[in-house]
């Protein structure tokens, strides 16, 4: 005897379908999967075995062997579990032997009392099965919600076995999950607020010139300025997130197992701040079988590297391609994966080993050949994909003691989402989403400029000894900051202002 439903698998965050064959025959009981299994779904045997027997089914005394195709794709994880047991259900005729199971899809990993067990990455495993015209899909009730994002198919959240054969008796049918995408324009926290933020006015002008243009931003100055606490205010000043870049985010997130039980999209952008100890593997994705790194779980979002030159020179110099590319390739045994990686990379440091070279407050105790050590952990051409650099001076006691607040988050955003907005409609036919993502092209397409603004880029250019990139970055941040002034085109002080926010890396380098 045949049976044959469907389940699906996933190679880096995209899902595939997945055959689930059982083939009954009569000899002594036994009970083998084949379709180049990993241990976790070699160990299938005993869960089903367990699950269908405690839910007070039979199990089929009988030969049975399972292929998962395609044979050739090697499967991982837990995920078939729910698809092997429907179609051993059906040999023992617990789901009647007619009941048509074409347009099922079944994804979830089960336990031995027969409760269904929530698995990652069900998002794009329900859109693959989408994608392969299933409609009927049965995963663990503690990941409905994130599969009834997708329009288009019925969602059974089912809580155990016996939920899920009661439907497919037509016993005790389940109500579809209902699609809820939550509110893409929420706020964040109220206790992350640039009102909270005193002084660092000129800090401020730059970070918000880096969240209307999607720009990456380098921060210097002593302890104690405001680099992190700045840093980790820019969620709430970016844009809201379209429903196609959290669906993506949400499937990052997804198969990396950061989602939340009952979350359905992930609604606000992501805030990612690894510790400066982290591998290259852990930043860019990898492992045998290829995941995703924090530059792609930070995808749509911001990626926060504090204390810069204490991470490793391999490390930070990773980040150099993903950066131009906005995406990052992995390549291992089990094969070759490509991960979305724009994100909005923010980094902070000290101008030196303790903090305080070219300090108005406190004496700089290191050396001239330390400090050099020191600032030589960043590479130029790290220093040339960074847009904008700022240096925070050290706060003085009268901008501390300043009674009242400064201007809030709610306030930037609405200039931001204005600039973005005006940035919007100038690319309309394109794939751009922001200034910082044009090309060489978009360049000279969007950004002319006048003769006083062209004869102050030149001094720049070679006042500066500055690169082709670097010119080209010069021209997407004043691109921005005329955004943010309402201008059709960039003026002589769009480009000073440009220039300003750039050159600390002559400054310390």
């Amino acid at each position: 005897m045949l049976t044959c439903a469907y389940s699906a698998g996933l190679f880096g965050i995209d899902g595939y379908l997945v055959t689930v064959e059982c083939n009954a025959y009569s000899e002594l009981p036994q009970f083998e999967i084949v379709g180049l299994p990993d241990a976790a779904v070699k160990e299938a045997k005993q869960r089903v075995q367990a699950a269908i027997i405690n839910s007070g089914y039979l199990f089929p005394e009988t030969a049975m062997t399972v292929n998962l195709a395609p044979a050739d794709v090697k499967k991982e994880g837990s995920a078939f579990d729910l698809a092997i047991l429907a179609t051993l259900l059906k040999v023992s005729t617990s789901i009647p032997p007619m009941t048509d199971l074409e347009n099922c899809c079944f994804i979830g990993e089960l336990s031995f009392s027969g409760a269904l067990r929530s698995v990652r990455g069900t998002l794009p495993m329900v859109l693959s099965a989408k994608a392969a015209g299933k409609t009927e899909i049965f995963v663990p009730a503690a990941n409905a919600a994130e599969a009834s994002v997708v329009d288009g198919v019925n969602i059974y959240g089912c809580e155990t076995v016996s939920d899920m054969v009661g439907h497919l008796r037509g016993e005790a049918p389940i109500v579809p999950a209902v699609r809820n995408i939550g509110d893409l324009s929420s706020r964040y926290d109220t206790d992350l607020d640039f009102a909270d933020v005193k002084g660092q006015e000129r800090a401020k002008r730059a970070l918000e010139i880096a969240a209307a243009g999607g720009h990456n931003v380098l921060l210097i100055g002593p302890p104690g300025a405001g680099k992190s606490m700045l840093s980790k205010r820019i969620p709430t000043i970016l844009p809201p997130m379209t429903f196609e870049e959290a669906l993506e985010t949400t499937k990052i997130h997804s198969v990396s197992g950061f989602l939340k039980e009952g979350q359905s999209l992930v609604t606000r952008r992501p805030f990612r701040s690894p510790h400066h100890t982290l591998s290259a593997p852990a930043l860019v994705g990898g492992g045998k079988t290829p995941t995703p790194g924090e530059i792609s779980i930070a995808h749509n979002g911001v990626l926060f590297l504090d204390e810069l030159p204490e991470f490793a020179k391999n490390v930070s110099e990773s980040l150099r391609q993903p950066l131009e590319d906005g995406k990052i390739t992995v390549t291992r045994t089990a094969g070759r994966v490509t991960f979305p990686s724009d994100f909005m990379l923010v980094c902070a440091m000290n101008p030196c080993k303790c903090g305080y070279f070219g300090s108005k407050l406190r004496e700089c105790t290191c050396k001239k050949t330390d400090i050099k050590k020191y600032l030589q952990k960043i590479s130029g051409p790290l220093l040339d994909r960074i847009d904008i650099q700022v240096e925070l001076p050290a706060l003085e006691y009268s901008e501390l003691s300043k009674k009242g607040t400064a201007e809030p988050s709610a306030a930037i955003r609405e200039r931001v989402i204005k600039a973005r907005k005006i940035a919007e409609k100038r690319f309309e036919g394109t794939a751009l989403a922001c200034n910082a993502a044009m090309a060489s092209s978009h360049i000279r397409r969007f950004c002319a400029l006048d003769e006083a603004g062209d004869r102050i880029l030149k001094n720049a250019f070679e006042a500066m000894g500055m690169s082709a990139r670097g010119y080209d970055r010069i021209l997407r941040v004043a691109r921005t900051i005329a955004d943010l002034d309402d201008a059709e085109n960039i003026s002589a002080r769009h480009i000073a202002e440009a220039v300003q926010l750039r050159s600390l890396d002559r400054k310390y380098w």
